[in-house]
C-alpha cells in the first residue's frame, strides 16, 4: 500500500471562513477532496512535460516556467485541502499511480512534447479555465472566492503557455509527424471527455446557496465543457492547421 499524502498541516495554514450550510457539508467535502487530489496529482504531468521540452531543445526559461507549474498545482492541492479542513474533513489521501505520464518514446522528441502539450495545456487546462471561471462568477465575494481566484489565475497561465508554445512545436514537425499528431488528437479528445464527465455528475443539482461552497450544477457544467471544446479548443487548433474538428468527431472510436 502506498504511503498517504498528508496535507493537513500545510493546508491548515490556509483555512478559510465558510458559510454554515450544514446540509451541504458532505457534498462540499467530497467536491473539494476530489479537487485536492486532482490538483496535487497534476504536478507530475508538468514535471514530465518540462523534461520533454528540455529534450526537444527549448531554452531553460521556458522549461523552468513549465516546471514552476508543477509547484503551482501542488499549492492548488494544498488550497483545496484547506477547504476540506475548513469543512471538517481531512486533507489526506492515497496518491494515484494508475495514470503513468506518457513519454511517447516511439516518436521524435518534439512530437512527443507536442502530444502532451495538447493534452495538458490546450485541452485540460483550457477546460479548467472555463469551468473554474464560471464557478468563480457564481460564487459570492468572500475568502473562498479569493482562494478560487488564485487557482483560476494560475490555470489561465497554464493554458496560455500551451497555446503560446503550440506553433513553435508544430514548426518542428515534418509531414508524417503532423499526420500522426492529427490522428493522436482523437485520443486526446476521448480521454478529455472521459475524465471530465467522470467528475461532472449530471445528477448534481445543489440549491442556490451551494455556490457559496463551490458546488455546481453538473448538467450545466457538462454543457459548458462541450461548448468550450467545440467553440474554443477545436477552432483554436484548426487555426494552427490541425484537423481538430475531424478528431473530435472520431473520438468515439477510442471509447
Amino acid at each position: 500500500m502506498s504511503a498517504l499524502q498528508d496535507l493537513r498541516a500545510v493546508s491548515r495554514r490556509h483555512v478559510v471562513s465558510l458559510p454554515d450550510h450544514r446540509e451541504l457539508v458532505g457534498s462540499a467535502i467530497a467536491t473539494w477532496r476530489g479537487r485536492m487530489i486532482n490538483e496535487y496529482s497534476s504536478a507530475v504531468v508538468f514535471e514530465g512535460l518540462a523534461a520533454q521540452l528540455a529534450a526537444a531543445g527549448f531554452d531553460e526559461a521556458t522549461v523552468a516556467e513549465c516546471r514552476g507549474f508543477a509547484d503551482e498545482e501542488r499549492h492548488h492541492g494544498v488550497l483545496c485541502g484547506a477547504v476540506v479542513e475548513s469543512l471538517g474533513g481531512r486533507a489526506i489521501f492515497e496518491p494515484r499511480h494508475d495514470e503513468a505520464f506518457p513519454d511517447h518514446e516511439d516518436v521524435p522528441r518534439a512530437e512527443a512534447a507536442l502530444r502532451n502539450l495538447l493534452s495538458i495545456s490546450c485541452a485540460s487546462e483550457t477546460v479548467a479555465v472555463a469551468l473554474i471561471g464560471a464557478e468563480r462568477l457564481e460564487m459570492p465575494e468572500g475568502p473562498l472566492r479569493e482562494l478560487l481566484t488564485k487557482i483560476y489565475s494560475d490555470e489561465v497561465g497554464h493554458a496560455r503557455f500551451g497555446w503560446r508554445l503550440l506553433p513553435k512545436l508544430l514548426a518542428m514537425l515534418d509531414e508524417d509527424a503532423r499526420r500522426r499528431t492529427n490522428e493522436y488528437l482523437a485520443l486526446v479528445f476521448a480521454s478529455l471527455e472521459e475524465h471530465e464527465l467522470a467528475h461532472l455528475s449530471p445528477k448534481a443539482a445543489p440549491p442556490e446557496e451551494g455556490a457559496s461552497l463551490g458546488l455546481c450544477n453538473g448538467a450545466e457544467a457538462r454543457e459548458l465543457f462541450y461548448a468550450t471544446v467545440e467553440e474554443v479548443i477545436v477552432p483554436g487548433l484548426e487555426r494552427h492547421g490541425l484537423a481538430a474538428a475531424a478528431a473530435w468527431e472520431q473520438r468515439t472510436a477510442y471509447r
